[in-house]
C-alpha cells in the first residue's frame, strides 16, 4: 500500500490535515454533517437497482476525509449521519411492511457505522491510517453480520461490487476481501486528495509523490481483480428447469387463498411437461420450485400432497419443492426445501437455518406484540434448521439456501464444503416486488457464484428467477410478476476456490486488525494525556 505502518505519532501541523476537535462555526459543523449524509446517499446509489459501483469508492473516500483528525465523538456522529440516509434508501424495499420499519432498521444499522466513524477518527492519527480505515469497514460488517438476532448483512461494500473489477477477488477471500479492496481504494483516494491539498497550501508546484502513489494505489486495487482466475470448467452437467409460478396478489398478503400459490406452480410445471411431450422443450433432469411454492403443509394436507405429486409425476423428474411444513409443535412452522421424486414421493429435505427476525419469527413476542400490533400477523414462529442444504436431487448434488440466507457467508460456504456441486437459492420475494429488493438479492447470488466457483440457480415465486454461471454472469433471468420457466444446462463442479479453503480466516484477521488499531490509538491518546499532566 506504499504506506509505512509503524508506531503512532502526535497530530501536528505537518502530519494532520484536520484538527482533533471541530473548529469554526456551528454552520461548518453542520456542513460536515450534510456532506456525510450526501456520501451515505452516494453509497446507496452504488447498490442495485442503481448499480453505480464506482460511487462505493467515492463514498468511502468522502467519509474518510470527513472523519480525518476528528474526535471520536465527532467521528461517531459523522458515521451515523452517513449511515442513516444510506440505509433508508438501501432498505426502502421494506416500504410494503411500513416506512416505520424501514427507518427503524436503518437507525439500528447506522449505529454500527457510528462505531466505525469513531474508529476512523481515532485511527486517522496513526501512521498507515488508510490501511486501518479499510480494515474498519470489514470490522463494521463483521459486527452487524452477526448482531443483533443473528445479524443483517445487507449493505456490505462487496454487495455493491458483484459485477465490477473487484468481483474476482471473492474467489480468494470471499465478500470480506472484496469489501477490504473497495475500502482500501477509497482510503487511498482520500490520502491522495489530502496530500494534494497539503502541497497546494504549501505552494509546491509539482504533484507530490504521495499524491501519485495514493492515486496509483487506488487504481491498482481496482484492476487487480482481473489477474484473479475464476474457475468455470466442469466434467459434469445437469439439465434444469426453474419454475416461477407467480402470485396473484403481491405484498403482505401474497399467499392469498389456500392452494392458490401451489396451483400456480403445479400448473406451470404441467405446462412444461406438455411442452416436453410435444417436443418443444428438452426434458430436464431436475426441476426446481421456489420457497413457499406450497402454501400448505403437504404432510398434513392431503390435497396439497396430491397436487404436488400430480405435477411432479407429470414432468417425471425429481423436483425440489419449497413448502411451509408444520411443527415441531403447534407454535412453529418450518420453511423447507423438499426433494420430491415422481416414484417415491417426498424424501430429503432442508429446513431454513436463519429465519428473519420480525418477519419469520418475533423476538420477545409476548412483550412486543402488545405494543406493535402488526407483529401479530406473524402467527407462528419459524423453527430454525440445524443442517446444511446439501441434498441429492436426481443426478445433481445441490446446495440449497433459502432466501435471505444467501447474504450469510457461512451458510453458503458450508453447502459447498459439504459437497454441493451447484447452488440453489429458493426465494419468495412477493412481499417486495418492484421495490429493488429482488435486484439486490440477485447481486448477492452473483458474488456467491464467483466466491465458490459454482453455478447459482435462483427460483423465485414471482421473480427474479435466474441462472448464474460460475463466473458470475447472469445467463438467464425472468421479470417480476410473471409466470415463467427457465431451461438451462449448468455445470456441476467439485473443485474448491481459495475462499472455500480459507473460510472465515481473512474476515477475522481484517476485523481484528481494525479492533487492534482502535485499541492502539486509544492507548496512545491515554499516554499523551498522562504525559501532558505530568509534564
Amino acid at each position: 500500500m506504499a504506506l509505512p505502518v509503524s508506531q503512532e505519532r502526535p497530530v501536528t501541523e505537518e502530519n494532520a490535515e484536520r484538527p482533533t476537535r471541530p473548529r469554526g462555526s456551528r454552520k461548518a459543523w453542520w456542513g460536515r454533517t450534510g456532506l456525510a449524509a450526501l456520501s451515505g446517499l452516494a453509497l446507496a446509489f452504488a447498490f442495485p437497482p442503481f448499480d453505480v459501483w464506482p460511487l462505493s469508492i467515492l463514498a468511502v473516500a468522502g467519509l474518510t476525509l470527513l472523519t480525518r483528525g476528528r474526535s471520536a465523538r465527532h467521528g461517531a456522529w459523522l458515521g451515523f449521519a452517513f449511515g442513516v440516509p444510506f440505509f433508508v434508501v438501501l432498505l426502502s424495499w421494506l416500504r410494503p411492511v411500513g416506512w416505520d420499519a424501514t427507518v427503524g432498521l436503518a437507525l439500528i444499522e447506522a449505529l454500527f457505522l457510528a462505531l466505525m466513524g469513531a474508529g476512523l477518527a481515532l485511527t486517522s492519527k496513526l501512521r498507515g491510517w488508510p490501511l486501518w480505515g479499510a480494515m474498519l469497514w470489514v470490522t463494521q460488517e463483521w459486527m452487524r453480520d452477526r448482531q443483533p438476532f443473528g445479524g443483517f448483512p445487507w449493505g456490505r461494500l462487496a454487495f455493491a461490487n458483484t459485477a465490477s473489477p473487484y468481483t474476482p477477488l471473492a474467489a480468494l477471500g470471499g465478500a470480506p476481501l472484496v469489501t477490504f479492496a473497495v475500502a482500501s481504494s477509497g482510503a487511498l483516494l482520500a490520502w491522495a486528495v489530502l496530500c494534494a491539498a497539503r502541497a497546494r497550501r504549501s505552494g509546491e508546484g509539482a504533484l507530490p509523490w504521495r499524491t501519485a502513489v495514493g492515486a496509483l494505489g487506488a487504481v491498482a486495487l481496482v484492476v487487480v481483480g482481473y489477474a484473479v482466475p475464476v474457475p468455470t470448467s466442469a466434467s459434469d452437467t445437469v439439465k434444469v428447469s426453474i419454475i416461477q409460478g407467480n402470485v396473484d396478489r403481491p405484498g403482505m398478503d401474497f399467499l392469498g387463498r389456500p392452494m392458490e400459490v401451489l396451483n400456480n406452480h403445479a400448473s406451470t410445471t404441467e405446462r412444461l411437461a406438455a411442452d416436453v411431450a410435444a417436443g418443444k422443450v428438452a426434458k430436464p433432469d431436475v426441476v426446481i420450485w421456489p420457497e413457499n411454492a406450497s402454501d400448505l403443509d403437504p404432510f398434513t394436507d392431503p390435497a396439497a400432497y396430491a397436487r404436488i405429486d400430480r405435477a411432479v409425476k407429470a414432468i417425471g423428474v425429481p423436483t425440489l419443492v419449497g413448502a411451509l411444513v408444520d411443527g415441531p409443535d403447534e407454535q412453529h412452522v418450518r420453511n423447507e426445501g423438499i426433494v420430491w421424486d415422481p416414484s417415491s414421493g417426498p424424501g430429503e429435505s432442508y429446513t431454513k437455518q436463519h429465519p428473519v427476525p420480525f418477519g419469520e419469527y418475533v423476538p420477545f413476542r409476548d412483550e412486543l406484540s402488545k405494543v406493535i400490533s402488526r407483529l401479530q400477523r406473524v402467527a407462528r414462529d419459524f423453527y430454525p434448521g440445524t443442517g446444511s442444504g446439501v441434498m441429492q436431487l436426481g443426478p445433481a448434488r445441490v446446495g440449497d439456501v433459502i432466501c435471505f440466507e444467501v447474504a450469510y457467508d457461512e451458510i453458503v460456504r458450508d453447502t459447498v464444503n459439504q459437497g454441493g456441486r451447484v447452488l440453489v437459492v429458493q426465494t419468495n420475494n412477493a412481499t417486495y416486488n418492484n421495490t429493488g429488493q429482488t435486484e439486490q438479492q440477485l447481486a448477492m447470488s452473483r458474488l456467491r457464484a464467483v466466491e465458490h466457483g459454482r453455478a447459482v440457480l435462483i427460483a423465485a415465486t414471482s421473480g427474479v428467477s435466474a441462472v448464474i454461471t460460475p463466473d458470475g454472469k447472469v445467463e438467464q433471468r425472468t421479470g417480476e410478476m410473471q409466470q415463467a420457466v427457465l431451461n438451462s444446462v449448468v455445470p456441476l463442479r467439485d473443485g474448491q476456490t481459495v475462499a472455500d479453503k480459507v473460510g472465515a480466516g481473512p474476515e477475522w484477521a481484517l476485523a481484528l486488525g481494525g479492533v487492534l488499531a482502535c485499541a492502539f490509538a486509544i492507548t496512545g491518546a491515554v499516554r499523551r494525556r498522562r504525559a501532558d499532566r505530568t509534564g
